[in-house]
C-alpha cells in the first residue's frame, strides 16, 4: 500500500486545494451553492483521487484514479477561467493558481504514464 504523503503531486495538489477554499470565501454569497461549490469539489476531487488510488493494490488500478484525478484538474482549470471571467479573482492571483493547476495537471499526467508502461 502507498502513502499519498510521500507523493509530490499530492502534496501541490493538496496546496492548491487549500488556496481554493482561500480564495472562494470572498466569492459572492450568491455562489455558495453554484461556483464557490462546484470550484472546490473539483479541486477537491484531485488529492482526493490521488489518495484513494493510492490505497489500491495494482498499479492500473492506482493509474484509472489518477486519470479521474486528472479529468478533475481540467474541470478545476476551466472553473478557475469562469471565476476570473466573471471577476471573483483578480489577475494576478488567477495567474498564480492558473500555472499551479497546470503544475498538479503536468505531475499527474506523467504519474499515470510512469505507471501504464
Amino acid at each position: 500500500m502507498r502513502d499519498f504523503r510521500k507523493y509530490e503531486v499530492w502534496k501541490l495538489a493538496h496546496s492548491f486545494v487549500l488556496q481554493i477554499y482561500s480564495i472562494s470565501k470572498n466569492f459572492p454569497q450568491s455562489e455558495i451553492y453554484g461556483l464557490t461549490s462546484q470550484l472546490r469539489r473539483a479541486a477537491t476531487s484531485i488529492p482526493t483521487n490521488i489518495s484513494e488510488g493510492c490505497g489500491r493494490n495494482t498499479d492500473a488500478e492506482f493509474a484509472r484514479f489518477l486519470h479521474i484525478a486528472l479529468g478533475s484538474a481540467h474541470e478545476t482549470e476551466y472553473l478557475l477561467q469562469l471565476a476570473h471571467d466573471l471577476e471573483y479573482i483578480e489577475e494576478t492571483t488567477y495567474q498564480s493558481l492558473h500555472l499551479k493547476i497546470n503544475e498538479v495537471k503536468r505531475k499527474v499526467y506523467h504519474l499515470e504514464q510512469k505507471l501504464n508502461k
